[in-house]
């Protein structure tokens, strides 16, 4: 499935079912609870990981249909400028961009 379809539906589903679709502080709120789920599943090991991590992807999908961001053509672009960056380890072991050509 495309991304854009899958942000298409995910609000397509928003708007059925009447959920939120205007308040974009609750959605961030939303998504983070998401993020939380899907972590603490993977620290448990339970088995709906998955699950959870789709969660993230619907709202991650429809806060960009609420806020007007064709994630698709985002990720596309933000792929395309992390292939060119170059990061070198600091002294303290973390990654440090060091160019973006």
């Amino acid at each position: 499935m495309e991304i854009k379809d899958a942000q298409k539906l995910a609000w397509e589903n928003k708007t059925l079912k009447g959920f939120n679709q205007t308040d974009v502080p609750l959605e961030f709120g939303l998504l983070s609870a998401e993020v939380g789920e899907a972590f603490t599943a993977w620290r448990k090991g339970l088995p709906d990981l998955g699950e959870e991590l789709a969660d993230v992807f619907l709202y991650l999908t429809a806060l960009a249909q609420m806020t007007g961001v064709d994630l698709g053509a985002e990720v596309a672009r933000k792929i395309e400028k992390n292939s060119r960056r170059t990061y070198q380890r600091n002294e303290h072991g973390a990654h440090i961009r060091v160019s973006d050509e």
